[in-house]
């Protein structure tokens, strides 16, 4: 009955697209209200910080910038893409409270709402990669196309894990201090300024980490570059059990979001 309750709040909010489409696209333009460029702040604050860290970090580890620049560039901009998607369902239902209280709508409205939030932020900020690869353009081949199942994979993910953490959250205020300390420390232990290889005989370690072959399965086609096969086993895996675990979860405690928020 649980998994039923949670499967019908789904399917009853992905039919109503039209109003979390809408209120991803109202809470970004309330955000940049009366700015002269909008949302593209953030694409020139990132475009900015991508080329200030671009020579700094090439030559401390000693890249060429003829790949590094690019490397860096995606990686930051994924990076920014998972990392906002994680953060941000620490507040999805309880930044929703007035909604959840006032209205009858299915729950995963507001967590469909972040996730497309996200990728209208990521697509500008594609505006910066397409920037830098003009200058270093990277081996577009068939791979290219791959970008477009690992971005739907990613979002697939920015579902659950916003129901997840965003229902945890609810419950535990102080696990959103967590979440933002743990985001922060995976950012270092995962190659986004740094290459895989640069741990030399124990590049097999990245693996361990499953963020990285979230990175991979996007910043790999980008550049141009094959996707391993572990790579896409990895994030496909951890996509269904997270969507296991997320209906389970969803379905017994989603009559007490309300109460929690």
């Amino acid at each position: 009955m649980s998994i039923r309750t949670a499967v019908d709040d789904l399917s009853s909010g992905l039919k109503i697209y039209h109003i979390w489409i809408m209120l991803a696209w109202s809470e970004i333009k309330q955000r940049y209200r009366r700015s002269v460029i909008g949302p593209f702040w953030l694409t020139l604050s990132t475009a900015i910080m991508i080329l200030a860290m671009g020579p700094l970090y090439g030559g401390l580890f000693g890249q060429s910038l003829n790949k590094y620049f690019l490397y860096l560039a995606t990686s930051i901009i994924v990076w920014g893409l998972i990392s906002s998607s994680i953060n941000d369902a620490c507040q999805v239902f309880i930044g929703s409270e007035g909604f959840i209280k006032q209205s009858s709508l299915p729950l995963s409205v507001y967590v469909l709402r972040l996730v497309w939030r996200n990728l209208i932020i990521f697509l500008h900020n594609v505006v910066v990669i397409i920037g830098v690869a003009i200058f270093y353009p990277p081996d577009i081949n068939l791979s290219t196309l791959l970008v477009v199942p690992g971005l739907m994979i990613l979002a697939l993910n920015a579902l659950w894990i916003g129901i997840v953490i965003g229902l945890v959250c609810a419950r535990y205020r102080d696990v959103t201090q967590i979440v933002s300390s743990l985001v922060g420390i995976a950012f270092f232990i995962t190659p986004v300024m740094w290459y895989p290889r640069m741990l030399g005989a124990k590049e097999w370690m990245v693996n361990l980490n499953p963020l990285y072959h979230f990175m991979q399965i996007l910043r790999a086609p980008i550049l141009g570059e094959p996707v391993a096969l572990i790579n896409w086993i990895t994030a496909v895996a951890v996509t269904l059990l997270g969507f296991m675990l997320m209906i389970v979860l969803f379905g017994r405690y989603r009559s007490r979001i309300a109460y929690w928020v």
